[in-house]
């Protein structure tokens, strides 16, 4: 079982990482500056790739924090095969990180490519596996609780 400070921690990684993430490839990929000679599609950018590199391994320490206790437990106990959410988050992670790290020291065009598309693939598995785990779990939550117009046993 997580603490409460692991949730929070994780929450708010997975919450920044993703944003970051997601606001440096709009401005890469669906931004075109008016300038030819431009290197960037926004003044931003820059930031926002290192705000993304910088918050990383944050998340990825959060991923370390709660494996004892919440991801292996939950894989080991096959609980995970009821929880397909959890499980493709899971296997998201490794492909994710490693992308990232690799895609960070890469120099070769085609190798830069490739990364930066498993990156994008292994990124979006997760961040939708974790939305779906999230909500499945507070779904699966609510249906344990029992219903206000229940009749209550006898005490």
């Amino acid at each position: 079982m997580m603490s409460r400070a692991q949730v929070v921690y994780l929450q708010l990684c997975v919450l920044v990482t993703t944003l970051t993430g997601a606001v440096f490839a709009v401005m890469k990929y669906a931004m075109k500056s008016s300038d030819p000679f431009a290197v960037a599609n926004h003044p931003l950018q820059p930031y926002m790739l290192s705000a993304h590199v910088l918050v990383a391994p944050l998340l990825v320490f959060g991923f370390g924090w709660v494996f004892a206790n919440h991801i292996w437990p939950g894989f080991a106990s096959g609980i995970a095969r009821k929880r397909k959410s959890g499980l493709w988050s899971m296997a998201a992670i490794v492909p994710m990180v490693l992308s990232g790290y690799l895609l960070q020291v890469s120099t070769a065009d085609a190798t830069r490519q490739a990364m930066a598309i498993a990156h994008w693939v292994s990124s979006a598995l997760f961040a939708g596996g974790y939305v779906i785990h999230l909500v499945t779990k507070k779904a699966a939550r609510a249906s344990r609780q029992p219903s206000p117009s229940a009749p209550l046993d006898d005490v």
